[in-house]
């Protein structure tokens, strides 16, 4: 199976929200609305990770700062396809009954065997 992958920055401050108080609660909201605006468009979250940038800075100078990145995934459109044609098949199967319909001690006896030769 094949997939496009999409980075994006992790948001850096919280949304403000009614109930919701606490830097920690904010910042999980801000997550949230990300993680479902991106779940809408077909996105997958893979993970976040946290990666190193040189910066200039001044004439000459650079310095080293730290970006967070989410990373997500889908399929890719032909392949999406294919994912969507065997789940069809398979909702479509017949399906075995359950374990719990046959009886103990119910299984069917087996003869003797017959064709093989013994050792």
């Amino acid at each position: 199976m094949r997939y496009e992958f999409k980075v994006v920055p992790a948001p850096r401050r919280g949304e403000k929200a009614r109930g919701v108080k606490t830097t920690e609660e904010r910042f999980a909201l801000a997550m949230t609305t990300m993680m479902n605006a991106m779940g809408a468009e077909g996105w997958d979250y893979v993970r976040a990770d946290t990666l190193p940038v040189d910066e200039r800075t001044g004439l000459t100078g650079t310095k080293t700062t730290y970006q967070n990145m989410m990373v997500f995934r889908r399929i890719l459109s032909a392949d999406a396809e294919a994912v969507q044609t065997r789940l069809i098949a398979v909702e479509t199967a017949p399906r075995l009954g359950s374990a719990k319909d046959v009886a103990e001690g119910s299984a069917p006896s087996l003869g003797p065997a017959t064709g093989i030769a013994a050792e």
